[in-house]
């Protein structure tokens, strides 16, 4: 099956069955499997490998923030991204899935061509954070101390590299880095894959993650 395979994994089937008539109905986008709670959703990701997961938070048995945790530390679904969607706009609901691996995450009133694009750009390797959701999380977390959060060490890494994990940090997408950095896209994409190596991190969330915790982003007053 070519074009994007995505895994939905929601306990209200009405949603489920939404989801997928608006994500097959694209050309380049195809529903691989469904699932009702978050251990079903982990076993449906070990037999399909799905690139994409649309994942609840509030599951039974499993739910979705551990389930995203195991998925993001199986060696075996190192090419799967999640995509959390939650009813609620809860810090430690964002916080969680993006420490547990989480791509992004978008609530679950966006509108049907939000969702196809947030599908397309987390297969693309983008972080997915609405504006409000992003602000909510530095200014909650990042000027909260909390002690399992550790500190990123930036000594690896170069002066522009820095710069450019600053931007992400801010929300910037790729063009607009280059552009505030007066680079090439390409090179802007050379310097993210390096970040990644040097940080030892999974895509572009974990990334804005590390920015936050590095301090190269401060809370908004």
């Amino acid at each position: 099956m070519s074009g994007i395979r995505v895994l939905l994994a929601d306990d209200q089937a009405l949603l489920r069955h939404s989801l997928a008539m608006i994500i097959n109905n694209e050309p380049d986008l195809a529903v691989v499997g469904e699932a009702g709670d978050g251990a079903h959703a982990l076993a449906r990701a070990r037999t399909t490998r799905p690139d994409v997961i649309l994942m609840d938070v509030r599951m039974p048995h499993l739910d979705g923030i551990k389930a995203t945790r195991r998925i993001c530390t199986d060696p075996a679904l190192s090419t799967t991204r999640v995509l959390v969607l939650s009813m609620f706009e809860l810090d430690e609901y964002v916080y969680d899935a993006l420490r547990a691996g989480a791509s992004g995450f978008l609530l679950k009133d966006a509108r049907p061509e939000e969702l196809i694009e947030a599908i397309r750009r987390t297969h693309h390797g983008e972080s997915l954070f609405a504006p409000s959701i992003l602000t909510r999380l530095v200014a909650h977390y990042v000027a909260a101390p909390r002690p399992d959060r550790p500190t990123p060490t930036l000594r690896r890494l170069t002066g522009r590299e820095v710069e450019v994990l600053t931007l992400i940090g801010g929300g910037l997408s790729n063009d607009e880095i280059a552009i505030a950095l007066t680079i090439s896209i390409k090179t802007v994409k050379t310097h993210i894959t390096h970040l990644m190596a040097k940080l030892a991190v999974r895509d572009r969330a974990q990334l804005v993650i590390a920015a936050f915790d590095a301090g190269l982003v401060r809370p908004r007053r």
